[in-house]
């Protein structure tokens, strides 16, 4: 982790408002809420309009999910953003991801990748770059992906160097069941 502490420290149970509790209930009916939650919602009218952007990134996007779960863990990766690769190591498996195929997010585009991978992982590692994709990149995107899920990549790519960047200025913690990065 960047930083072995918070900046903004997540609201513990008893510390949270009723407003709070309202818009975590879907989270503490689960059982738990993660200290991502746990930290955005001490401004709550930013959560509230922030969650349903990530929502729609996270469960609506038209990108397949084992697709976006690859895009999200490299931005977390090249954003050195530790909460963030955890949090969806874990939802890229579920996903179907495999152990291989996560260790080589790491390595990038230049792994042995599929085409269609190999696409997808060039188009966010140029995201992060330049924050744009080159036409050769987007042409080997629309061999495999309509324009709808090119437009969900770009901006699943764009909710996550933001969270990214979030989680590491805030300081926010790996949640005890997350591992972070491979050592």
């Amino acid at each position: 982790m960047r930083r072995s502490e918070p900046r903004v420290a997540p609201v513990s149970d008893d510390q949270m408002s009723d407003e709070q509790k309202k818009l975590l209930a879907p989270l503490i009916e689960q059982g738990w809420v993660d200290n991502v939650f746990r930290t955005m919602i001490r401004h709550p009218k930013l959560y509230k309009r922030w969650i349903v952007f990530a929502n729609h990134v996270l469960f609506k996007s038209t990108l397949p999910a084992r697709e976006r779960e690859i895009a999200i863990l490299r931005v977390g990766w090249l954003c050195q953003a530790e909460y963030e690769w955890g949090q969806h190591v874990e939802i890229g498996k579920r996903a179907g991801l495999t152990d291989e195929e996560i260790d080589k997010i790491v390595t990038g585009p230049d792994a042995d990748w599929s085409p269609a991978d190999r696409a997808l992982m060039q188009a966010v590692d140029e995201l992060h770059q330049n924050k744009d994709i080159s036409d050769g990149t987007w042409d080997q995107l629309k061999e495999h992906f309509s324009d709808k899920q090119i437009m969900d990549l770009v901006f699943a790519v764009g909710q996550y160097t933001l969270v990214s960047m979030a989680l590491n200025t805030f300081g926010v913690q790996l949640d005890e069941r997350l591992s972070g990065f491979p050592k």
